[in-house]
């Protein structure tokens, strides 16, 4: 175990704020760059703005760069968890005590019973940052009593709140929204590299999209409703090929499925791509399909900001990205003939939602990283 803590530091000046979460640099996933995103945000507010972040996972050699005067971290990872936690736990405590910070800001619904512990007795509020699906079942009773006693609680769009009060009684008022951004600087359009054009077979094709984790567990991700939609859309356009970019244990299902609908000549398992590579393959996209089910669904806007036009599932977060269907294709989810007939209007480029520096105007102004840092300085004087 490590940590940086040092409350002996008198020339330490005390933070507005304290961040506890399991960890940001440990590993990759949705909810790790939501907090980099709040970082960022977070950074960009005024001075007088300054906080102590505690990572129960991360160590002091993951690549941070955040770390600066005004964003101090502490690192408990430890080969024992259960240690690691009771080392973070009193190390938070002993920091709350001496220095009362304005606000504690819990990562993750499994540090909330902790942060209730500690934070309730002395008086200092605390907020509950949520995600997705991890808050979407009924809770513990003490996870559920931990929300009930927050000054509030954070999530990413209104489905994800709705379902997180259905299950576990929590009035709706008190949550507040904090949705995911968009790098607009990072995720631009541009020409179809000739170079994957070439590697995937798309020359002269029509391409439509999905970047998705091709796990069994993951069908709600809509990669088969789409592999089905294909035979109609193909009588439409019989350029059109499936770019599917992922991986994951469902794979052979989906390439089987394929086979048996006779499409497999036009579905391209592209397999995982890196981040860095990822912008290079929304430009080979004339539409970005994923009837899903998402919390809210950053790679919506992703695709939007690189002026691809976009199709998602009609009933869960990415009502709110697709701003209720004003910039894209709403459709039941599990539905392959919606989905067919939405994607051939896309294709055919007629309709506003497919003008796509249009698209990018809308997506950055909604859900740029300039909007986000107007949301989290609006929530942090609440």
């Amino acid at each position: 175990m490590t940590n940086n803590l040092n409350l002996g530091d008198s020339n330490n000046q005390q933070a507005n704020h304290v961040f506890v979460f399991l960890e940001i640099f440990a590993r990759e996933g949705g909810i790790q760059s939501y907090v980099k995103d709040i970082f960022r945000a977070y950074l960009g507010l005024e001075a007088g703005y300054q906080a102590e972040v505690f990572l129960l996972r991360d160590n002091p050699d993951c690549l941070n760069p955040f770390e600066c005067d005004r964003l101090k971290f502490n690192y408990f990872q430890n080969k024992s968890p259960q240690m690691g936690r009771v080392t973070m736990a009193g190390a938070l405590f002993k920091y709350l005590l001496q220095k009362r910070p304005q606000r504690v800001f819990c990562g993750h619904i499994r540090l909330a019973v902790l942060i209730q512990t500690l934070c309730q007795p002395l008086g200092i509020p605390y907020t509950i940052l949520t995600y997705g699906k991890e808050v979407w079942h009924p809770l513990t009773r003490r996870e559920q009593r931990a929300l009930a006693v927050a000054k509030d609680i954070w999530t990413i769009s209104r489905y994800s709140r709705d379902q997180a009060c259905a299950a576990n009684r929590i009035e709706p008022h008190k949550v507040k929204m904090l949705p995911c951004a968009i790098d607009g600087d990072q995720f631009t359009p541009g020409a179809k590299s000739a170079e994957l054009l070439i590697k995937y077979g798309l020359a002269d094709s029509k391409v439509i999209m999905t970047v998705a984790r091709l796990w069994s567990g993951d069908i709600y991700k809509g990669v088969d409703v789409t592999i089905r939609a294909l035979p109609k859309i193909l009588q439409a356009f019989p350029e059109v090929k499936y770019l599917v970019i992922g991986r994951g244990d469902d794979q052979p299902r989906l390439a089987q499925l394929a086979q048996d609908l006779g499409v497999s000549d036009r579905v391209v398992f592209a397999g995982f791509v890196p981040t860095e590579q990822l912008i290079a393959h929304y430009h080979l996209a004339d539409a970005y399909i994923m009837p899903s089910q998402e919390g809210f669904g950053i790679v919506y806007l992703e695709a939007m900001a690189c002026g691809i036009p976009v199709l998602s599932g009609d009933n869960d977060g990415s009502a709110d990205p697709l701003q209720d269907g004003k910039v894209g294709w709403q459709v039941p989810h599990r539905d392959p003939e919606a989905v067919a007939a939405a994607c051939i209007e896309i294709l055919q480029g007629e309709d506003q939602r497919c003008h796509g520096q249009w698209l990018r105007e809308q997506a950055i102004a909604n859900f740029g990283q300039a909007a986000l840092q107007r949301q989290l300085l609006s929530l942090l004087e609440s």
